[in-house]
C-alpha cells in the first residue's frame, strides 16, 4: 500500500452528526474535503435518543439551518413525531422536537454525504495528527496511511478511547458493537493537549411486540408536523405514538439490592457523567424520596420493533436490568433487544480553544461535538457547523466567523466552553441564554442568515420573501379597524390572536410567518428592553483584548484572575468577565490598563 494519499484542503476526522455539519460546511464553501470514519454504516447515527431537538435544543437545529446546515432537514424528511415544546408557556421557552426514524435519518445523512461534489468518505480509524512548526498538516490513519491537508476538523464522540460498561463486562467500544479509536488519545496527550475522561449512557430498547400498552399512557403528537428547515414548505410523514409509564417501588427497591455491581459506583468509572440525565441507578441513590421516576416508551422507527426507554439509563448487570424493567407498568414481559450501559471516554479541555473552535495548541486544528466535553447531537452539530465555517474561512485567508451570545444559542454554547470550560458533559438550557426573548425558535433566519458565510442564495432569498410577507401581514393588520385600534394595536393586547381578527387574505401567509409577526408585536416592550440589554452587554465586548497582551505587566490584579487570563486569552473585557472566578475589581483594573495601551497605540 501506498504511504500516503493525495492532498487535500480539509480533513475531517469522525461521522457523526458535529462531522456531518463540518464537513458540508467546508465542502459547500468550495475546498475539496476527506471524511474518515471508522463505520461508513454508522454516519450520522442516533446513539441515543431517536429525537432531535427539546428545550433550547431545537433552537440551535432552527440555527444550524438558518446558517446553512443540514440537521432540520433530515429531521424534516424523517420524523415519525412532532410536537412544540412549552406551548403554553412565553415564546422565550418555546422549542421544537421531533420522534425520528433513527435508522432512516442515518442512511438519509450518509446519502448527502455522498452527493455533495467536493466530499469524498473514507473508512479507516485516525491515530495521530501530523504536525509541523506548530500546525496541523494531516492525519496518520490505522491502516498506515499518511494523508496530507490544509486543516483538519476533530469530531470523534464517544470514541476516543472510548469503553463500554455494563455491570462486570467491559469492553474498547464507543457503542456497544463498535470498536473505540485507540490511539488518537494518548497522541494528543502527548501533543500537549489537556486530555479528560467524561462518561454518558443509554437505556435498553424492548421488543414492541412484548409490551401491554393497555396499561401505558398514550402521548399523541401534534396534530400538525412544522418544518424545523425554514426551507421546507410542509412536512408530510407518518405520525407514531409514544407512551409514558413509572417506576415503582419494587423497581426502585432491585436497584439498590444490586448497587454494587454498578461500574458507577464501584469505582471502575471515573469520567464525570451528565449530571441533568442522570442513570436510573443515579436516580435512585440521589433522590430516595422520590416514589418514582417518569419513563417515556418512544419507537425507534416505522419498520423496526425496537422501543426506547427514554429516562432508564443504566449500567447494571443485563440479568438486573430485565428484573427492574418488568417492574414498570407495561413492561411486564418485555423483551430486551438491546441491554443498556454507560460509555466512558476521552474529551479535550474546551478551554483550550479558541473562539472559532480552532485548537489554541496546534494551528489549523479545529474541534467540535463531544470531543470538546458537550452532550447531545444538536451541541455536537452546532459546534461542527462552526468549526466547518471557520475552517473554511482559515482556508479563505479570512478573519473567523464568532457568534455572540446576544446573536444566537450557539454563541452562548460557543462562549461558555471557551470561557468557563467544562467539567461535566455540556448540556444546553434555555437558562443559560441571557437573552433568551431575543433568540427565539421562530426567529433564527432573520438573526442569521444574513451574518452566515455559508447560507446559499436560495436561503437568502426564502428570508426575503419571509420579510416581504411579514410586512404584507402588517399592512394587513394595519388596515383593520375594531374600537378605535388598528390590527397592530389590537395583537399587543394579550387576548388578542392574529387567528381571532378574521382578517381576508391572512390565508395567503404561512403560520410561522405570522406567529413571528404576532409575537414581535406582543412583546415589543420586552424586546426593546432586551435590546437595551444587549447594547450595554455589546460595549464591553467591542473592548477587544490583544492576544499577546502581557498581564503579567498589570498593577493591581489578583494572583487567581491573572492566571486565568493567561489561561483563556479572552478576546475582550465582556469575555473576560464571564470567565469563573474572575474578580469585578480585577475587571476594573484591567480596563484601566488596556486604556492605557490604547493611548500608547
Amino acid at each position: 500500500m501506498e504511504s500516503s494519499m493525495y492532498d487535500y484542503d480539509a480533513i475531517v476526522i469522525g461521522g457523526g452528526h458535529a462531522g456531518i455539519e463540518a464537513s458540508l460546511a467546508i465542502s459547500r464553501m468550495g475546498f475539496s474535503t476527506l471524511m474518515i470514519t471508522q463505520s461508513l454504516d454508522a454516519i450520522g447515527r442516533l446513539s441515543c435518543n431517536p429525537a432531535i431537538g427539546g428545550l433550547a435544543k431545537g433552537n440551535l437545529v432552527r440555527e444550524i439551518d438558518a446558517l446553512g446546515g443540514e440537521m432540520a432537514r433530515l429531521i424534516d424528511s424523517t420524523m415519525i413525531q412532532f410536537r412544540i415544546l412549552n406551548r403554553r408557556r412565553g415564546p422565550a421557552v418555546q422549542a421544537y422536537r421531533a420522534q425520528a426514524d433513527k435508522f432512516s435519518y442515518s442512511r438519509l445523512a450518509k446519502e448527502t454525504l455522498e452527493r455533495e461534489a467536493n466530499l469524498e468518505l473514507f473508512m479507516d480509524t485516525a491515530v495521530d495528527i501530523i504536525c509541523e512548526n506548530g500546525r496541523a498538516i494531516g492525519v496518520v490513519t490505522e491502516r498506515g496511511w499518511k494523508i496530507f491537508s490544509r486543516v483538519i476538523v476533530l469530531t470523534t464522540g464517544t470514541f476516543m478511547s472510548g469503553k463500554i460498561f455494563i455491570g462486570e463486562y467491559e469492553h474498547q467500544s464507543g457503542r456497544l458493537g463498535e470498536e473505540a479509536a485507540i490511539g488518537l488519545g494518548d497522541a494528543l496527550r502527548d501533543k500537549g493537549f489537556n486530555v479528560g475522561r467524561m462518561k454518558t449512557g443509554t437505556p435498553a430498547r424492548v421488543k414492541k411486540s412484548s409490551l401491554d400498552f393497555s396499561r401505558l399512557e398514550i402521548q399523541d403528537g401534534d396534530e400538525e408536523m412544522r418544518p424545523f428547515s425554514f426551507l421546507s414548505e410542509k412536512i408530510e410523514r407518518p405520525s407514531l405514538r409514544c407512551y409514558v409509564t413509572y417506576t415503582n417501588e419494587k423497581t426502585h427497591q432491585i436497584i439498590r439490592d444490586n448497587i454494587k455491581y454498578s461500574p458507577l459506583y464501584g469505582g471502575k468509572i471515573v469520567g464525570k457523567g451528565p449530571r441533568y440525565c442522570p442513570s436510573i441507578e443515579d436516580k435512585v441513590v440521589r433522590f430516595p424520596d422520590r416514589e418514582r421516576h417518569q419513563i417515556f416508551v418512544e419507537p425507534e422507527g416505522v419498520g423496526t420493533e425496537e422501543m426506547y426507554l427514554n429516562g432508564l439509563s443504566s449500567s447494571l448487570p443485563e440479568r438486573v436490568q430485565h428484573e427492574f424493567i418488568r417492574t414498570l407498568p407495561g413492561l411486564e414481559r418485555a423483551e430486551i433487544m438491546r441491554p443498556a450501559y454507560a460509555v466512558e471516554y476521552d474529551y479535550l479541555d474546551p478551554l483550550d480553544l479558541k473562539q472559532s473552535l480552532e485548537s489554541k495548541i496546534l494551528e489549523n486544528l479545529f474541534i467540535a461535538g463531544q470531543t470538546n466535553g458537550t452532550s447531545g447531537y444538536e451541541e455536537a452539530a452546532a459546534q461542527g457547523i462552526m468549526a466547518g465555517i471557520n475552517a473554511a474561512l482559515r482556508l479563505q485567508g479570512k478573519e473567523p466567523f464568532v457568534l455572540r451570545r446576544s446573536d444566537a444559542y450557539i454563541g452562548v454554547l460557543i462562549d461558555d466552553l471557551t470561557t468557563k470550560g467544562t467539567k461535566e458533559p455540556y448540556r444546553m438550557f434555555t437558562s443559560r441564554a441571557e437573552y433568551r426573548l431575543v433568540l427565539r425558535n421562530d426567529n433564527a433566519d432573520s438573526r442569521l442568515t444574513p451574518l452566515s458565510p455559508l447560507a446559499s442564495k436560495e436561503r437568502r432569498e426564502a428570508l426575503e420573501r419571509k420579510c416581504e410577507h411579514m410586512e404584507e401581514i402588517k399592512e394587513l393588520l394595519k388596515a383593520r379597524k375594531e374600537r378605535g385600534k388598528n390590527g397592530l394595536e389590537l395583537l399587543r393586547e394579550p387576548e388578542v390572536t392574529i387567528s381571532s381578527l378574521c382578517i381576508a387574505g391572512m390565508e395567503a401567509f404561512s403560520a410561522e410567518e405570522k406567529e413571528e409577526v404576532e409575537l414581535d408585536l406582543k412583546y415589543d416592550g420586552y424586546l426593546k428592553r432586551q435590546e437595551r440589554e444587549i447594547a450595554r452587554f455589546e460595549k464591553n465586548e467591542s473592548v477587544e483584548i490583544p492576544q499577546d497582551f502581557d498581564y503579567d505587566k498589570v498593577d493591581g490584579l489578583s494572583q487567581e484572575s491573572r492566571e486565568k487570563f493567561k489561561s483563556v486569552r479572552p478576546r475582550s473585557v465582556g469575555q473576560a468577565g464571564r470567565i469563573s472566578g474572575v474578580r469585578v475589581s480585577d475587571i476594573a483594573v484591567l480596563q484601566v490598563a488596556l486604556r492605557g495601551v490604547r493611548n500608547v497605540r
